[in-house]
């Protein structure tokens, strides 16, 4: 690990300001996925920002009905919250999909979604990634691919976004709330706030030098029933190979988003238009263009078949 400063911080402010003028500065809080990469050294801020003592670990109701998720939620306390298991009963689900319970005691909400997009490539500093080195090549593509995108990726990157709660997050239509470096504040519908890699994949999120996250905005509940079904190797401590989250009305109609098949959590709301015709339906519209490889060209009968059963499930408990 290369050697770095530290700082601690104990406003929104301070933290934006000091990530804003000291050059690779990175915030910190549970660690999760920094520590990791900066242990191999693919991550190497030269000065961390510990955030933790924000006192931004709280949900907050909102004039509308909706909640304020404070950026440093732990997962797990977001997951047991009563509010959110009967209102947003989705997210909960994601959110212990994800990872193990040692993880989840630790991961903030902030950091779930400011997670690297990557693969097995990226974490080899043996091989080329335009992730970690841009311009220097994607090792993936041709190589073993069971993992990667088969939609919304490029020439440049076909790795997937690995979180389960981002994916849940787009379901809701969430929206994420930040401070600039300035002091102003801005709030980035969560369509918008991850990147497709286009030929610049080592630019994740939208977020500007210095902004910090610091909270995401749940909107009023939508009622119906909430599904998220995650397909991975193991049950435990693994990505998705396909994921599902799902809001099911009575009428039949709903949203529905996938983790597991792009860089970013995918949504066409276009496709939930077709929910009527079933889920073949729904699942072609949502991967139109799909381009998977061989290693995974699985994964689209995998979306259709486990789409299929998340609405066999819904119109069984209407």
């Amino acid at each position: 690990m290369k050697a770095f400063t530290y700082q601690r911080v104990s406003t929104p402010a301070e933290a934006a300001q000091a990530a804003y003028r000291t050059p690779n500065a990175r915030f910190i809080a549970g660690g999760t996925n920094l520590l990791d990469l900066m242990k191999l050294e693919i991550e190497t801020p030269a000065h961390l920002i510990d955030v933790n003592g924000l006192k931004l670990d709280q949900i907050e109701p909102l004039p509308d009905g909706g909640l304020r998720v404070g950026a440093l939620m732990r997962n797990t306390d977001l997951a047991a919250d009563m509010r959110i298991r009967r209102d947003y009963a989705v997210l909960a689900r994601a959110l212990l999909a994800g990872a193990s319970t040692q993880l989840r005691n630790r991961a903030t909400t902030a950091g779930n979604l400011l997670q690297r997009t990557r693969c097995a490539y990226f974490y080899d500093t043996n091989m080329p990634c335009n992730k970690r080195k841009p311009g220097s090549g994607c090792s993936a593509i041709g190589g073993f691919t069971r993992q990667h995108a088969v939609v919304g990726a490029s020439e440049a990157c076909i790795a997937t976004h690995p979180s389960d709660m981002a994916v849940a997050m787009r379901v809701l239509d969430a929206e994420v709330e930040t401070v600039k470096p300035d002091g102003a504040g801005r709030v980035i519908p969560i369509a918008d706030f991850h990147r497709l890699p286009g030929s610049t994949p080592h630019i994740e999120h939208v977020l500007e030098p210095g902004e910090l996250i610091v909270s995401v905005k749940l909107p009023r509940p939508v009622g119906g029933q909430h599904f998220y079904r995650k397909v991975r190797d193991r049950a435990s401590y693994a990505f998705a190979l396909v994921s599902v989250a799902a809001i099911v009305q009575p009428n039949g109609t709903g949203r529905v988003a996938l983790g597991g098949v792009a860089h970013k959590p995918w949504r066409v709301e276009a496709a939930e238009q077709k929910m009527a015709q079933g889920a073949k339906a729904v699942a072609d519209q949502l991967l139109a263009g799909a381009k998977p490889t061989h290693d995974n060209e699985f994964k689209i009968p995998l979306v259709q078949r486990t789409l299929a059963s998340v609405m066999a499930e819904a119109k069984k408990g209407a």
